[in-house]
């Protein structure tokens, strides 16, 4: 499930970031130290940066999965929900909206994102929690990509945000996996995502996309409304909700499953 959308999400990543001076390719070893020296400079303890980069390795397959991505969708969008949103997965959803009616309520007064919109993405992405997060080291990953000079700047930039994730507590170490790009958590956000729109929504003093469901679902929320989701407005292709939720995917079939799910979970 995580690699359906994770080939959209690699290929269509337009993402301005700052400019790092660690210089990609070359010895990896000498790389990571470079870049550690960046991280350093922005703030992240030596104790953080030898915990996390110490003795971090290469992932060459991480690499091939990265380059073998086609970037597109061969599936028409029946063919594509069909395989997504099956009558399991909608009752299964259904549940989780009378399972946490309340705290979906308390969202939706906070941030305007339908509920039924929540856990369609919720349900997409790792079946409510319960499926695929990732089975990958968060740094290993990461450094991989970013010593790779594909798209180095970003994935430095993703990589100093991770290591921005363990120096607030917001998870420890041993709780950074995820998928091929470094996605966390039960609705799989990037570690920038999580330091620009995490939300201590149980307020225990931790955003944790991992083990929170209040996090998760106030942190979904507070992404599509940042970027002008409106509650009560129409989400189907063309409308500007529909257009808010680029920002979680900018694959028109993916989004447009997105809302077919929200439907079914409600009835429509």
């Amino acid at each position: 499930m995580l690699r359906s959308r994770l080939a959209v999400f690699i290929g269509a990543l337009l993402f301005v970031s700052p400019s790092y001076a660690a210089r990609c390719g070359g010895n990896f070893n000498t790389f990571i130290q470079s870049f550690s020296q960046e991280a350093a400079a922005a703030g992240i303890s030596q104790n953080v940066i030898s915990s996390a980069l110490g003795g971090v390795q290469q992932d060459g397959g991480v690499l091939a999965f990265d380059r073998r991505q086609r970037y597109t969708f061969n599936k028409t969008f029946e063919q594509y929900v069909a395989t997504r949103v099956g009558p399991g997965r909608i009752n299964g959803g259904r549940a989780m909206l009378q399972r946490h009616a309340a705290l979906l309520s308390r969202i939706e007064q906070q941030y305007a994102v339908p509920r039924q919109i929540l856990v369609a993405i919720w349900g997409l992405e790792t079946d409510f929690g319960k499926g695929d997060m990732g089975k990958l080291p968060v740094f290993r990953v990461l450094a991989t990509l970013a010593h790779d000079c594909r798209r180095t700047e970003l994935f430095q930039g993703e990589l100093l945000a991770a290591l921005k994730i363990v120096q607030r507590g917001d998870l420890a170490l041993n709780d950074m996996i995820g998928a091929y790009a470094g996605e966390i958590g039960q609705t799989q956000f990037l570690p920038s995502s999580y330091i620009k729109y995490g939300v201590d929504f149980d307020g225990n003093g931790h955003v944790d996309l991992r083990h929170s469901v209040a996090d998760v679902l106030a942190s979904t929320a507070n992404l599509l409304h940042t970027n002008g989701f409106k509650m009560g407005a129409p989400y189907g292709e063309g409308t500007a909700n529909f257009e808010a939720m680029r920002e979680w995917n900018r694959a028109v079939i993916y989004r447009k499953t997105i809302g077919y799910f929200a439907d079914q979970l409600v009835g429509r």
